[in-house]
């Protein structure tokens, strides 16, 4: 029987590991939120040591088909997929979902890096930050803005007295996300371009809302990647 592994935690990923029925399925998750959605089948739970750890356990477990199912902005993850396909000659394919797309009444300022984010906010800023909690330090700097800081676990303390932190996990509703931007008079956005439903909402509150959104640019992935954003496509290849 093939044996796939899937790399991820994603919606798609969870997706393709029920898709996937005529083959043995491990789906691998880094194990950095405490109580993960998933999937089905076998699961692997942490990291593998980096390229070479992850080339050896494709080996050792007789691994067929390695899918990078990883969030958008998994750039390390990514890279290391990516090297352990070739030491380890097991085929890889990146299954992405595409990035969101500007509408009409939207107004974005697309930057390259989380940095560069912080960097254009205005001054004194109330602002929707949905970045991670892992960014909070990187805007905190900003002293002159407040901060609605929504992640799914809670950062590590102490939490700046600028930074409000609001735990919760998607899919969010409208109505949650225009109420949120009234509430705490919040007047920029700044988000990741993760793409997907599940947390799409946020840009339409903004734009009736009539507030700016800060896009933070995904990272490109290595080079001579195949990638898809079909989880069909994707089980199609991971079964073929």
């Amino acid at each position: 029987m093939r044996r796939v592994l899937i790399l991820g935690g994603t919606a798609e990923a969870r997706a393709l590991a029920a898709r996937l029925t005529d083959v043995h399925v491990v789906s691998s998750l880094a194990g950095r939120v405490s109580d993960p959605r998933l999937p089905v089948g076998e699961v692997h739970i942490g990291g593998f040591g980096g390229a070479g750890g992850l080339a050896t356990w494709l080996r050792e477990h007789r691994i067929d088909r390695l899918v990078d199912a990883t969030h958008p902005f998994a750039e390390r993850m990514s890279a290391s997929a990516a090297r352990a396909s070739d030491l380890a000659g097991v085929p890889l394919l990146a299954l992405r979902r595409p990035g969101w797309d500007e509408e009409d009444g939207d107004t974005w300022q697309r930057v390259s890096s989380l940095a560069a984010a912080a960097g254009a906010l205005p001054d004194g800023a109330r602002v929707f930050l949905t970045t991670g909690r892992r960014s909070i330090p990187l805007f905190a700097a900003r002293t002159d803005a407040w901060f609605l800081a929504r992640s799914v676990d809670p950062p590590e303390p102490p939490v700046p007295s600028n930074v409000h932190v609001l735990l919760a996990r998607g899919p969010y509703t409208l109505d949650g996300e225009r109420a949120l931007i009234r509430e705490h008079r919040l007047d920029v956005l700044v988000t990741k371009d993760s793409g997907g439903a599940m947390t799409r909402a946020k840009l339409t509150a903004a734009r009736e809302a009539g507030i700016p959104v800060v896009m933070v640019e995904r990272p490109r992935l290595p080079d001579g990647v195949r990638t898809t954003d079909d989880v069909g496509a994707a089980a199609a290849w991971a079964q073929g």
